[in-house]
């Protein structure tokens, strides 16, 4: 099975650390492929589009090489993107959706991003220091101790690709408009939330559960990262949940 793993607001591939290589080692027979959205990672020099639609386009774009049917795993606002996906895929893509801190217009505003972490996350977004705000960025995502090397890592991210603040932007205006389709776009998907998120409440994974009966999986203490702040717990569930898909 091919897997596409997408990342959130103003992320890049390189974000996932060793992630990547965990799944590679516990799902051998599986490829996975990290892909970065328009704006950030490799392509951090086009503009990043005004809609989830075109970001999901864009993206569609860069596997078109990627035999199908594929599946994807994505984180935030990664997950929208794949959701939408997943409602305009044609017959026979997409084989299984893992989404793991993401939201949508079914919640309310106040849900999708909390009201303490909006003035948080202006402010590290407008921020100049690198270092200070990758450590900051951290620091609102994470709910562990995060090691020196890893925010020396982020910082080094963002010197070689730097997300500029026109595209940062535009990806906090197309996740606020973003609103899926009423119909479900597939029998089950897993739906992964983290109880302790400081920036979106896990009851915007709960309304995926509510309305569509897909499986959903809380995690009762890791922040809103949670391939950084537990990957063994997430790769836990993967196992559980992927026997007959």
């Amino acid at each position: 099975m091919h897997w596409i793993l997408l990342r959130g607001l103003t992320r890049e591939h390189a974000h996932w650390g060793d992630f990547p290589e965990r799944l590679r080692a516990e799902f051998p027979d599986h490829q996975f492929h990290t892909v970065d959205l328009p704006g950030t990672g490799v392509h951090f020099l086009e503009p990043s589009p005004r809609t989830v639609a075109d970001i999901r386009q864009k993206v569609c774009e860069q596997v078109r090489h990627i035999p199908r049917p594929f599946s994807i795993l994505a984180l935030s606002m990664g997950g929208m993107v794949a959701l939408d996906w997943a409602q305009h895929a044609a017959p026979g893509e997409l084989q299984s959706l893992v989404l793991i801190n993401s939201s949508s217009g079914f919640s309310p505003s106040w849900h999708r991003m909390k009201p303490g972490a909006w003035p948080r996350i202006l402010r590290l977004l407008a921020r100049r220091e690198l270092f200070h705000r990758e450590r900051d960025i951290l620091a609102l995502t994470s709910n562990r101790e995060v090691p020196l090397s890893v925010c020396k890592a982020w910082y080094s991210i963002q010197r070689q690709r730097p997300v500029s603040p026109s595209n940062a932007a535009a990806q906090l205006l197309a996740a606020a408009r973003y609103k899926p389709k009423p119909k479900r776009p597939m029998p089950d998907a897993l739906i992964l939330a983290s109880k302790a998120d400081r920036i979106v409440n896990w009851r915007c994974s709960a309304e995926f559960e509510r309305r569509w009966c897909w499986t959903l999986k809380l995690h009762p203490d890791a922040g809103h990262d949670l391939p950084l702040d537990d990957p063994e717990w997430l790769i836990r569930q993967l196992k559980d949940w992927l026997p007959g898909r």
